[in-house]
């Protein structure tokens, strides 16, 4: 972060300053929401959730050395009150960001692989010049501003996440942080219960597009029609990526080797090179080729862009992890989230992986699908029914959703029980796929074989 004195916070959170805060404090950073994470001249924000209340923490931070803290209410100790402090914050970020000229920002979102092309091309950017980007999925409305608010005067990138719960989510997260490039990657069923259709889904992604300025690149997936209509919505330049013909940036002659990892020519209008993905799965390509075709506007040259892809592994959690055990059990941990779309390119990847293996998978229901949740969770059912499994465990709630399509699945109430299940089924050379949506926390099976060790 910018040094900022903590009177300039308070002016530009519309804040008052307490507790004896002198306006001449200099807040160096970072700003945290943990008041673990806090330091000498760091900002505590207290944000008050289902769970806890950040301002019972306030003293901790200030103990620690935080200069002050952002509250909706005094604490005992210098503070900078504001009437809402996840818009006070957005605020900070927002001034933060204006201030940072040299600073480049990138925004990624999509239904499915945000934060792995985030990761893809916080690597290629970091190639070019310092480089910020969020740990993880830190990508609504606390997450996004946190992310900004560790650009300082040297920072030559922001690749930022965006990600949209409702209509209107994306668009202020483009205020917070005005994009000049915007990637979309895809539409999907991803939250399809709350936006009611893909449409919707389609018009609240398609507000990255419409934010950005006419000097700016829209990044569009020509090979999702949805996506590729977006260039209707934005008065920037669009560039196209996909394995289409037309695409701008493309990828040709494509294969997977026996662990499922793509090879494949990466054409652009410079150029073109080979590339060799250490990360799984053929969808792992989509992905490669937004992050290509964002850095291929930055200038990078495309020998460069390729050898980057070629190196780059996970950099974030439970997306995509291929462990082999001692025993030749190989882990396939993709439990971070799932909707149909990323459970379709899960169960491929595995297919693509196993072989002539013994394959097995772990799964949840899906979430946030509205009316249409018992008609795509039987259709993750088929899928996992076709796909040649010795035994499919479905975990928690709303199981028979997934075991309609499924028809002898077995149903697990709980993590211990699942891994039960596999412990007792498991031999030497057999592949497992877990997936399934965040609040499974199916994770903990993975870490549970993998024995401790979840990464």
């Amino acid at each position: 972060m910018i040094p900022l004195p903590l009177g300039r916070v308070a002016e530009i959170t519309s804040g008052a300053l307490t507790g004896q805060a002198d306006p001449g404090a200099v807040v160096r950073g970072p700003v945290v929401i943990d008041s673990r994470a806090a330091e000498p001249g760091s900002l505590f924000v207290a944000i008050r959730g289902e769970r806890a209340d950040g301002h019972d923490f306030a003293a901790q931070a200030l103990a620690s050395g935080a200069a002050a803290v952002l509250a909706s209410r005094p604490v005992d100790g210098p503070a900078v009150v504001v009437g809402d402090v996840v818009a006070a914050l957005a605020r900070l970020a927002h001034a933060v960001v204006t201030d940072l000229p040299k600073a480049t920002v990138v925004g990624v979102t999509g239904s499915a692989g945000k934060t792995s092309t985030k990761d893809l091309l916080a690597r290629l950017t970091a190639r070019i010049g310092p480089t910020v980007a969020p740990v993880g999925s830190y990508n609504n409305e606390i997450g996004h501003p946190l992310t900004v608010l560790k650009a300082d005067e040297d920072t030559r990138f922001l690749v930022l996440e965006l990600s949209a719960r409702n209509a209107g989510h994306i668009a202020y997260l483009a205020e917070i942080a005005p994009p000049s490039i915007g990637v979309v990657l895809n539409v999907g069923t991803a939250h399809l219960g709350v936006f009611g259709g893909k449409e919707a889904i389609a018009a609240a992604k398609g507000e990255l597009p419409e934010a950005l300025p006419s000097s700016g690149v829209a990044v569009l997936n020509l090979d999702d029609p949805l996506v590729a209509a977006m260039s209707g919505r934005t008065s920037a330049r669009v560039l196209y990526f996909g394995r289409s013909a037309s695409a701008h940036v493309r990828a040709v002659e494509e294969t997977l080797d026996d662990r499922g990892r793509a090879r494949f020519t990466l054409v652009t209008p410079a150029g073109e090179a080979d590339v060799a993905l250490r990360l799984h799965g053929a969808h792992a390509v989509e992905n490669a080729l937004a992050a290509a075709a964002a850095a291929h506007e930055l200038g990078l040259p495309v020998a460069a862009i390729a050898e980057e892809l070629s190196l780059a592994e996970p950099r974030s959690r439970w997306r995509m992890e291929v462990t082999d055990r001692a025993d030749g059990v190989t882990v396939i941990n993709d439990s971070y989230n799932a909707n149909p779309d990323s459970m379709r390119a899960a169960f491929a990847a595995m297919h693509a992986l196993a072989a002539h293996r013994r394959k097995f998978a772990v799964v949840a229901a899906l979430r946030e699908l509205g009316d249409d949740a018992p008609e795509l969770n039987a259709g993750v059912g088929h899928l996992a029914a076709g796909a040649g499994l010795e035994a499919l465990v479905v975990v928690g709630e709303n199981a028979d959703q997934i075991i309609a399509g499924a028809p002898g699945a077995i149903h697990a109430p709980d993590v211990d029980t699942a891994v039960a299940e596999l412990t007792g089924r498991l031999a030497p050379g057999d592949v497992v796929l877990i997936k399934g949506p965040r609040a499974a926390a199916l994770e903990k099976v993975a870490e549970a074989l993998l024995g401790g060790d979840a990464r």
